[in-house]
């Protein structure tokens, strides 16, 4: 039994500890793609926070990527 408490902590810890403000990641999966007039966009669920937000993009870079493949999002803040 005191083999297990130090495992189970840890456990606890890592799934805690990830937080929006922990985490500066702009990277994350593709969860949804689509066209809206001129906006080729891209729905980013975050790799860290596991928020999701949507960007536009030029149509090279949304023909590029596909819903489920990592992506990095330049120039903006974590989400």
């Amino acid at each position: 039994m005191k083999n297990l408490i130090l495992p189970i902590l840890s456990i606890i810890l890592i799934l805690t500890s990830c937080t929006k403000d922990d985490c500066p990641s702009t990277c994350g999966t593709i969860a949804n793609d689509g066209i809206d007039g001129d906006c080729y966009w891209l729905e980013i669920r975050n790799e860290c926070s596991n928020n999701k937000k949507t960007f536009c993009f030029d149509q090279d870079v949304w023909m590029n990527n596909y819903v489920g493949g990592h992506f990095c999002v330049t120039n903006v803040d974590p989400w």
